[in-house]
This record gives C-alpha cells, structure tokens and sequence, in this order.
C-alpha cells in the first residue's frame, strides 16, 4: 500500500483560520494555500498506509479521553535563528495541547515519534520567506488575538500536490466524528479576498 505523511493538529476555526491563511499568502509564503490554519499536535510523519485504521481508532481514543478547553491567541513570537518561522502564540490552551500531542506520540500507540524540537504550540503565519518579509509578519500581527472553545482536534493527510487535506476530525469526550470546524479551500474554490 505504501506511506502516506499526516499530521495532528486543532484547526483554528472561521473566520479566523482564513484570515490568518490570507496573511500568511501576503507575506509571501507560498505554503498558505496547502496548510489550513492550525496549532500541531503531530508534524509531518510518514507512516505506512495500513497503519491508517490503527492510527484513527487510537486518535479516537485520544480524543474520548479529552474535554473541550479554550483557546486563545495573542501576538507574536519566532523560532528564528532555530528555525525559520514566525507564529501567533498560544496564550490559553497550552497545557491542553501538550497533553494532548503526548497521547497522539505515545510509546503504546502507533505515532510513536520524537519531535526535533521541544513541543510548543503555535499558529505557524510565516516560514522561510524573505528576512523582511518575517519581520513584517512579526511586526504587523503583533496585536493580533482570537479565541475560541477548542472541542476537538482532526488528522490530516498530504496529497502528492503537497495541500494538507482533513481526513476526519475528532470530537473530545467520544462524540465521534464531528463538523463543528469548515475545512479551509483551497484558492481554486475560494472568492478573492480583498482588504
């Protein structure tokens, strides 16, 4: 069957997630439009195909396991010169997202996988792009905020063209499956948003 590379992560929901997504193309980040607007849970992990029924019966686990939390965004903050990326930090919700990305990765589940980094939530809104056009995000979302009640958290997968597609979302407290978050579209099925 093959690998397939998902991730983990809470979506941040409308209208903030395309607004931050509409930002993000402005700086010139030509990832925008591929990555739906989110705080990671689990990055980018290739993992064979017929793990997939595992991986979603353990996420569902997970997410039985958790409650509804609020989130809450507020400023900026950067991993530069680590890494190149400028993000809206997560200001409330934080110990809710760790101890969730610890179950998604946990040693009896099948995303076991060390972070090259120690986890910290964020809302990625530049990564590497132009110096001037960080510091540009950095400086124009600096009084950036949002807040909302996070009730569940998705697995998403990437295509071959590189977008980041949901594939199920997951409720907290075992309500199953739920649409409580639209999926972001793509550019191709999106109006021009214009300032």
């Amino acid at each position: 069957m093959g690998t397939v590379t998902l991730g983990v992560s809470i979506a941040v929901p409308e209208p903030y997630g395309s607004l931050i997504q509409e930002r993000r193309a402005g700086f010139g980040d030509p990832a925008a439009h591929s990555i739906p607007t989110h705080v990671t849970l689990l990055p980018p992990t290739e993992v064979d195909a017929s793990a997939l029924p595992a991986i979603e019966a353990h996420l569902a686990t997970v997410a039985a396991a958790g409650r509804p939390f609020p989130m809450r965004l507020s400023g900026t903050g950067t991993f530069r010169p680590l890494s190149p990326v400028v993000y809206i930090q997560v200001v409330e919700g934080t110990s809710a997202c760790a101890w969730l990305q610890q179950r998604v990765r946990d040693a009896s589940g099948p995303l076991v996988r060390d972070l090259q980094f120690p986890y910290h939530p964020h809302v990625t809104v530049a990564h590497g792009i132009a110096e001037e056009a960080m510091d540009r995000a950095y400086e124009e979302l600096s009084e950036y905020a949002a807040e909302w009640s996070c009730a569940s958290f998705a697995l998403y997968q990437q295509g071959t063209d590189g977008v980041w597609r949901k594939l199920h979302e997951y409720a907290f407290g075992g309500g199953g499956e739920t649409t409580s978050l639209p999926s972001q579209s793509t550019p191709a099925d999106r109006p021009s948003v214009h300032p």
